[in-house]
Order: C-alpha cells, then structure tokens, then sequence
C-alpha cells in the first residue's frame, strides 16, 4: 500500500452500533489537539481524545519550547520591547507565503490574551530577554528574537520586537512537554478522556457531514465513535516518504526528520479522503544552524559560483531555504582568523584553513577570480558598515582581510540539515476544514501541523510559530466544534 492512499470513508449506515457517542472527538494529543480538547471541554462538550502513542505530546514534545507571541506580554514589557497586534500582523504578513489575513489578524489581536491563557495552565515565562543571536537561550530566559525582524527587508516592513516566548526549561527541548504534562491535567479537570495507543484511522460520514471515525488499539480492538464535531490534530507527513517525495522532495534528499513516528501524514489523509483542500504541501522547514557563536555572521555565505546570496544575519532556515536554491545546493561560510570561533555544536562542519584567496578558491573549487571579487566587494563596503547588496545589519559587518581564511560546509548532504514538513488542510480561522472552492465539511475541523494557518513559507518561519499558531487556532478550532456538536437529524 502506498503512502499517498486515502482512506476509505465509512459510511453511517454501514455502522451496525458505535462504540461511544461523544460531542467532540479529537484525533491525536499533540499542542493543537490538547488545546482544542480543553477549550472544547471547558465549553461545556463530552471530549474523548484518541492519542495512537503511548504518551500525548506528538512532535511538540520535540521541540525547543518557544511559542511565538507578541502585541505588547507581559514579558515584552517587562523586558523594555514595545510591540503592537498591528507591528506584529505587518512582520507575519510580510514573510507569509499566502498570508491568510483574517488568521493573521485574530492570532495577533489574541496574543497577549492567548499569552495569559497559556501561562494560567500552571507556569510562567520567565521576565527576562537573551539579547544574543542563537538558535535557542541557553538558560531560562524568557525572550529573544527567533525570526527575521531585524532583517532586511521585513525590518523596514513592521517594527522589530523579539516574540519568541522561551517556557521556563534550560536546554534546547523540555519546554513544550512541560506544557503538554499540564494541558493533560488541565484535561482531567475538564472531564475530557484520552485513549491512548488508540487511532483514528478512517472516518465516518453522513452524506457530505463528517459524524465521527472508525478506531483502531494496539491490541487489535476497533469500533467507530459517534461524534458531533471531529477535529484532526495528528501532526505532519514527515515521516511518510511517499509524501515527501511527491509534496517536498527536498527532504528526501539528505535531511534528518523532525517528528515523532506518527508524523505519517495519515491525519493529512483523513481529510482528504472526506474531500479537504490540501495548501501549501510544498513547504518545508529545513536548517543547518551555522550561530552560534553569532560572529561567524559577520562572514560571507557564498555559492559554488563564489557568489553571496543572503543576508547572513538572516534566520537559520532563511539562510537554509536560500542555499536549498543555489546550483547543486552548495554553500560556504567564509571569515577570515580574526573573526572565526569554533560552533561547540557544528551542524556546519569546518573545511579548512588556507594562506590566501586563491587557495581557498582552488580548495573550494570556486573560480578564484569571482571569489576575488566577491571578496573585496564585500569587504570594501563592510569597512564603512554597508552592505548595498544585501543590507545585513551593521552589527554584524565586518571586513574579512585578515588572512589566514577558513570556510564552513553549508552544502545539502554535508551540513546536518533537519525539517519538518508545513503543508496541510485549509481551513477557516475557527478551523473548519474547506473544500476546493471554499465551502466547509461540516462537522470535520483540523489543528496542529495537518492544518495551513500561518507563516507557511519555509523562509519566512519564525521558532515558536508551530508552537503558537498550533496551540492558538487548537482553542478556536475546539470552541467552534463544542458549539457545532449537536448530532445531525
């Protein structure tokens, strides 16, 4: 069987007796799929969540525990950053593929209440900003930029403020499993009920009404559930090569994955197989880190042509999703000695080291005369703090004449790239899942990383906007359902 099959959908009158009856029923206990658990439950609906791991937490768990947020938290004002709904909306219309404005604008008008609502489930950010440039704090601190506010072109576009929102556990993933423990007693209270080691597998309909889904345990038991609104939250296709070979090839060249095993596309499948549109399938996150340390940034990224094609204080997967573009996806880091330091983590392995120019041209294989004159250029204007071609900021310009040279391996298959995929079904901003031409599936609604919301461009992703949009449109997507769950007559 191929991983690009739909699965069948069962018709009711084909159900001869359900084994529950419940007003929502959510497939998969990641951030989206808990968050529209709870907001359902705390609305008065029965919810019964089915969770095919062991453990709910999904990919989220994964994750480095940034939730983008902004418009004016509490940690922004507490750490000096101003920042408005409407400075906010402008940098997420800015680096959105097809930026869906409506969605745009509710995320960011309920930022600072979603920030509140986040923080009331049992911890707080902490009140504090790691100024520096890395992939995550190394500590606790509560703030950082984890976009490209500050980048050219997006900083002329909206007013930079950092929004990466850090919970409050030290290293680079802890932080949302924090979240997911308490969002699975926040559940309890509500009366909501996992299953565990149990999956949706195919659904049931009513004519076009999506009623429910037929499930399968780990010890072979099955049935269908009777359900007045469903709501799939079983994260990407990562893990579905059949999926990444046909929507984001690149990850099927030399990538590791970023997801849990379940990140198999199957929720993806489920509602196509009732007729959603799929968007954006193309799209992926990919990133090979060349910061920390951040002044390896006041270097030159250039192409197996010896040319620069990038702001290099880009974001990490800005500067990834460019090098994906360039012939061959090849790609070098070059500083000179007074500005190179050793990653203590390198993703992008160190070549080597040369006396000049043009051994390290003949050593890369660049055309000594264009890496010259990519060279000097750069240098040139970086000595007086421009860069007209690219516009990197200021504080990371620096001229690299100070020879010996050494270069960085950003190429695709020597670089340790990771992604994970961001395609999946359109839907409204309550969640409702559309079909081609826009009308809606009643009774099918779609959350976490199988749903298309925001910033769906691998280039313009930010850390902490899985996080943020999928926790954020998960409550919408559970309210409205909770709303929508009387049974059809």
């Amino acid at each position: 069987m191929s991983g690009l099959d739909l699965p069948e959908v069962i018709s009711v009158d084909d159900v001869p007796a359900f084994s529950d009856e419940v007003d929502v029923l959510v497939l998969g206990a990641g951030m989206g799929g808990c968050c529209a658990a709870l907001e359902a439950a705390r609305a008065g609906a029965s919810v019964l969540v089915l969770e095919r791991s062991a453990a709910a937490g999904g990919t989220s768990c994964l994750a480095g525990g940034h939730f983008y947020l902004g418009g004016g938290t509490a940690v922004q004002r507490a750490t000096g950053h101003d920042d408005t709904p409407t400075e906010m909306a402008k940098y997420l219309t800015a680096v959105s593929r097809d930026p869906e404005h409506d969605k745009i604008a509710a995320y960011c008008t309920d930022s600072v209440e979603h920030f509140g609502w986040l923080e009331a489930l049992g911890f707080e950010f902490e009140r504090s900003y790691y100024p520096e440039k890395a992939v995550i704090q190394p500590q606790t601190q509560g703030l950082m930029y984890t976009g490209n506010e500050k980048v050219w072109p997006f900083r002329e576009q909206a007013a930079p403020a950092p929004r990466g929102h850090k919970v409050p556990v030290p290293g680079d993933t802890g932080g949302a499993g924090l979240v997911i423990g308490l969002l699975v007693e926040r559940l309890a209270e509500a009366g909501a009920q996992i299953r565990y080691e149990t999956g949706g597998r195919r659904l049931v309909v009513d004519g076009d009404r999506v009623v429910g889904a037929y499930w399968k345990d780990v010890n072979g038991n099955d049935g269908c559930i009777r359900a007045g609104a469903t709501v799939i939250a079983a994260g990407g296709f990562v893990m579905n090569p059949d999926m990444v070979a046909r929507y984001t090839p690149q990850l099927a060249e030399k990538p590791f994955t970023l997801g849990s095993t379940y990140d198999d596309g199957l929720g993806i499948r489920l509602g196509a197989s009732a007729g959603a549109e799929l968007k954006h399938m193309d799209q992926a996150f990919i990133t090979a880190p060349a910061y920390p340390p951040s002044i390896l940034l006041t270097g030159l990224i250039v192409n197996a042509e010896g040319r620069r094609f990038v702001a290099e204080d880009s974001y990490h997967s800005r500067t990834s999703g460019f090098v994906m573009d360039q012939p061959g996806a090849k790609a070098y880091l070059i500083v000179d000695e007074a500005h190179l330091e050793r990653p203590e983590f390198p993703l992008v392995p160190f070549i080597d080291g040369w006396e000049t120019v043009d051994e390290m041209a003949d050593g890369l294989h660049l055309d000594r005369a264009a890496l010259r004159a990519t060279l000097d250029r750069y240098n040139t204007y970086a000595a007086r703090g421009e860069d007209p071609d690219f516009r990197k900021s200021p504080e990371f310009l620096a001229a690299q004449d100070t020879g010996p040279w050494a270069a960085f391996d950003l190429t695709l298959g020597t670089a340790l790239y990771a992604g994970f995929t961001v395609g999946g079904m359109s839907v409204t901003v309550d969640g409702q899942v559309r079909r081609p031409g826009g009308t809606v599936i009643d009774g099918l609604y779609a959350a976490g990383a199988c749903a298309a919301n925001i910033a769906q461009d691998g280039k313009g992703y930010a850390s902490g906007t899985q996080l943020g949009e999928g926790s954020y449109f998960g409550r919408r997507a559970g309210r409205h359902a909770a709303c929508a769950r009387s049974f059809p007559v």
